[in-house]
């Protein structure tokens, strides 16, 4: 103890006299929260008081149908927006019991963790990551784990935080038996922009997409001009303005900043930074950030899609699809891959299986032709896979090591990985 900059909490508390609660202005900020930083330069995203209250109250209700009372597990961490969001803020406005649980879905101590709280809990909604079921289905493809506690208080899965590929959602909706609801949103939106509002009206899943627009949310695709772009096809997601209560009113210190990043590259439209489409009947897909749409030979291909095709090869866990340069065609995909426990298969036998699955979907132009395995891939602590950074390896550009990586040494096993097919060299 260093007197002057060390304080035991003790006696500081037998010294205090109690505060009474502040009343603040409805849009007075309620706290900042930095961006999970795949782009390497984190952003403070601002949240209001009122809005933010109003929404995610709402929600609750309307997106995710809890009722107070109802037990409410959004497994997460506290300082991500879906721990801020939907452990901390909304179950409690509402009068929902909340589950703080610190550990992952796999290892503490295996595979049926997710399962036990459940059951013990009594949890009538589970709201996670893809990326966690994809670790559960890499450990526990059969679901062995599963058959050995009792669900059935459980009524939905809510999956956000990547896009859930149709696979993860096919084998989580056949193994659970419930509806399994992917919805999609960001740090800046504070809560859901795409979803099935299962407390008003519960539309057909359609596998790949979270659904429709929530109520608040006008979201509209766009061409690189700026322009409105009709059914199925595919271009910038972006939200008509005003937006909704709840979303960020700025970044911290950065109006500027908030500006350049979000509403000056179409004006009168929120830039959300992905990539999708709306269907015939108004469905959202997000196909992933814009950044992981590559130009091949002047085709502008989507990586979620690769990834969808080789997510469903029976020996892959999990996968990862992006860009890297190329002189002849300027960008060619490249491919890492997991594979689920237990799988025997070479990478020579694998490989060529993928190429061929690539190549009868989406064609010849695809230029799917090089792909690896590897151990795991590097992503945020709140499960978002860093395909920008593994992108600049290969490329053996310069890159900056994201703040919020879960496993900085990741980094070096894709690095080896990568040299194995001729990248990363520099």
């Amino acid at each position: 103890m260093i007197e002057g900059r060390d304080f035991d909490w003790a006696e500081e508390a037998a010294k205090a006299t109690p505060a009474d609660c502040v009343t603040v202005e409805a849009t007075d900020p309620l706290y900042i929260l930095y961006t999970s930083g795949t782009t390497g330069i984190p952003k403070g995203i601002v949240r209001d008081n009122g809005g933010h209250a109003v929404s995610l109250y709402w929600s609750m209700t309307n997106v995710y149908d809890v009722q107070p009372g109802d037990v409410y597990w959004a497994a997460s961490d506290v300082g991500w927006v879906v721990g801020h969001s939907y452990i901390v803020y909304a179950p409690l406005f509402l009068g929902a019991t909340t589950i703080l649980f610190e550990g992952k879905p796999i290892g503490t101590p295996d595979p049926g963790a997710f399962w036990r709280v459940i059951s013990d809990h009594n949890v009538k909604v589970l709201f996670t990551a893809p990326t966690a079921f994809r670790a559960i289905k890499k450990e526990d493809p059969n679901g062995e784990y599963f058959k050995k506690y009792d669900v059935s208080c459980m009524k939905y899965l809510f999956l956000a935080g990547e896009r859930t590929d149709p696979d993860t959602y096919h084998w989580a909706a056949d193994l659970l038996q419930k509806p399994v609801i992917d919805h999609w949103w960001q740090t800046e939106s504070g809560w859901p922009i795409a979803a099935n509002c299962l407390g008003i009206e519960p539309f057909p899943v359609k596998a790949g997409s979270p659904t429709k627009p929530v109520p608040g949310w006008d979201v509209k695709i766009l061409d690189n001009d700026g322009k409105e772009l009709g059914p199925n096809e595919e271009g910038i997601v972006t939200v008509k303005m005003p937006l909704p209560p709840g979303s960020l009113p700025t970044l911290w210190n950065n109006d500027k900043r908030y500006k350049e990043s979000y509403m000056d590259p179409f004006p009168g439209y929120y830039f959300t930074g992905d990539g999708g489409f709306i269907d015939e009947d108004g469905y959202v897909s997000i196909m992933g950030r814009v950044d992981d749409v590559i130009n091949v030979a002047g085709h502008r291909l989507s990586t979620g899609a690769m990834e969808e095709i080789i997510a469903t090869h029976d020996a892959v866990a999990e996968c990862a699809v992006f860009g890297a340069d190329d002189q002849l065609k300027g960008q060619v995909p490249i491919g890492l891959l997991v594979l689920k426990a237990g799988a025997d298969i070479s990478e020579e036998k694998l490989v060529p299986e993928l190429v061929q699955m690539v190549r009868d979907l989406i064609g010849p132009i695809a230029c799917f032709k090089q792909a690896t395995i590897v151990a795991r891939l590097p992503k945020t602590r709140s499960g978002k896979m860093l395909r920008g950074t593994m992108r600049k390896i290969a490329d053996g550009a310069k890159y900056s090591m994201p703040s919020t990586i879960d496993d900085p040494t990741t980094l070096d096993e894709i690095k080896d990985a990568l040299k194995t097919i001729g990248y990363a060299k520099k």
